[in-house]
């Protein structure tokens, strides 16, 4: 997660990973970039906090990104 200074515009950042199994065996996480322009946190959104995402994703600075997606916070028997 990324909070940028007071000085800098609004932003929430994340690093969101999926682990993925193969057979038994962890392949190499997905690994996909949030970010919330405009908000500076997104309530319920932490370290540990599994989520369903939607919205368009495009690659920046060679990581898959996606801009204000509609996001669920999933409870535990979501999971």
């Amino acid at each position: 997660m990324t909070y940028p200074p007071a000085s800098e515009r609004a932003q929430f950042a994340a690093i969101v990973v999926e682990n993925i199994i193969h057979g038994g065996v962890a392949a190499s996480p997905a690994r996909l970039r949030v970010v919330w322009l405009g908000r500076r946190r997104v309530p319920g959104v932490e370290p540990g906090t599994k989520l369903h995402l939607e919205g368009m994703v495009t690659v920046r600075e060679e990581m898959p990104t996606m801009f204000n997606p509609r996001y669920e916070i999933l409870t535990r028997q979501e999971r």
